[in-house]
């Protein structure tokens, strides 16, 4: 429901407790007349070093997701965003369709993911070919590879830069996002995908794509989009990316 800050429209966003890069991004965007209600899925354990620590995290943000989404829902917002994105990987089209389903069942709102936004932002710039990096451990890069390609996309590598904790995502700095971009990019390729909310992406993904000349897509800059297209709001916003200066 609209109020005075938010007079077109109340975004619910759901994060981990850990994230402080997806508000951070939507703030930025100064979007007037829409504003963004938080939500916090509570991870007392942050540790994601191997694959079991990272199934561990993954089982503490499915214990809270519930108590977030309770919580958000109290500002009666318009539709709920995910700002956070493994779990919307998981199981491929169909793992997140089921995620996706809950959530609307759960809210009666539309639902905005971070799976489901790349792929449609990817269809919206024409791109087949892909590769794309994560923060995350190998056990969830294979499920980001999966969804892709099940997608229909060409997912020519997925690679994880295995960030040791959840908040260590928040603290990669450009100069590595830089060199895994230029490792990943190749002639063939139509664009690079960053996921991972927490990585803070957006402003540099901008510059890549000047550089590179391909579109490189960072996924809170997609989920924006994602809610923004969705719900009937064509905005451009400006050093967020093409996908959000022009479609």
């Amino acid at each position: 429901m609209t109020n005075i800050v938010g007079a077109r429209a109340v975004f619910g966003v759901i994060v981990p407790s850990t994230n402080t890069v997806v508000e951070h991004d939507y703030w930025r965007a100064a979007l007037p007349g829409i504003s963004f209600r938080a939500g916090s899925m509570y991870i007392p354990n942050p540790v994601m070093g191997d694959d079991d620590d990272f199934r561990d995290l993954l089982g503490q943000i499915r214990a809270s997701i519930d108590t977030a989404v309770r919580d958000v829902l109290t500002a009666e917002p318009d539709r709920m965003v995910m700002g956070m994105s493994a779990e919307t990987f998981w199981g491929g089209i169909e793992g997140n369709a089921n995620f996706e389903r809950r959530l609307r069942e759960r809210t009666g709102l539309p639902v905005t993911t971070g799976a489901s936004s790349c792929r449609a932002a990817l269809r919206e710039l024409g791109c087949r070919r892909i590769v794309v990096f994560s923060p995350y451990q190998p056990v969830a890069d294979v499920e980001v590879g999966r969804f892709f390609t099940e997608a229909g996309f060409d997912v020519a590598e997925v690679t994880g830069l295995r960030c040791p904790t959840a908040m260590d995502i928040a603290r990669v700095d450009p100069d590595r996002l830089r060199t895994v971009v230029a490792e990943l990019d190749r002639p063939d390729v139509d664009a690079v995908v960053q996921v991972g909310t927490n990585l803070s992406f957006v402003g540099l993904a901008d510059e890549l794509e000047a550089e590179l000349g391909k579109p490189v897509l960072a996924i809170n800059a997609a989920t924006l989009w994602h809610a923004l297209r969705e719900h009937g709001f064509d905005d451009r916003i400006d050093g967020a990316g093409t996908l959000l200066r022009e479609h």
